[in-house]
């Protein structure tokens, strides 16, 4: 039995019907053909899955697509404005933080709410907030400098009206 999906991912909205089973992770990239998610170990052990789920990073392989109708979505295609990388994706290239790219989406995606928990993060508190992403290719000492750079490139938090990050808005289509 199909169950009909809609959420917006990206700032568009989506309509499918689907299988309850099916991941979120399957539903970004085979039904709204969004391929920069990538599934790594199916099992959540990884995070190259990660994304925004109203504004918090999840595990894409650990979510029925069913189970978040009507929520927004935000993939690692949805940070750029035009031609201009995200200041976290920026960052990313300018410190080799990419290795081979396949887990870069999760790690970029996680770092999104780890600068929004932590404005000013210690390699510390870079590490305990990314323990749940995984890179096989060589260690994190690169990616940790991305992320203490990019944290130098995001405006300061407004901490007494809780809004967003100046930096950290997202494009929403």
């Amino acid at each position: 039995m199909k169950h009909s999906v809609s959420l917006a991912i990206n700032g568009s909205v989506h309509e499918h019907d689907v299988e309850a089973r099916l991941l979120l992770v399957h539903y970004i990239r085979e039904k709204a053909n969004l391929t920069g998610t990538h599934v790594g170990c199916d099992t959540s052990q990884c995070g190259a899955c990660t994304v925004l789920l109203d504004g918090l990073a999840v595990k894409s392989c650990t979510i029925f697509a069913v189970q978040v109708a009507g929520k927004e979505i935000v993939t690692i295609e949805g940070l750029a404005k035009e031609d201009r990388l995200h200041p976290v994706q920026q960052a990313f290239k300018n410190n080799h933080g990419l290795q081979c790219g396949f887990c870069t989406p999760g790690f970029v995606m996680a770092t999104i709410q780890l600068l929004q928990r932590y404005p000013d993060p210690t390699p510390e508190e870079i590490r305990h907030q990314l323990d749940g992403n995984i890179c096989r290719c060589t260690g994190y000492r690169n990616i940790i400098s991305a992320i203490q750079e990019a944290a130098q490139h995001i405006a300061p938090c407004d901490t007494e009206s809780g809004s967003p990050r100046e930096g950290l808005v997202l494009n929403q289509g």
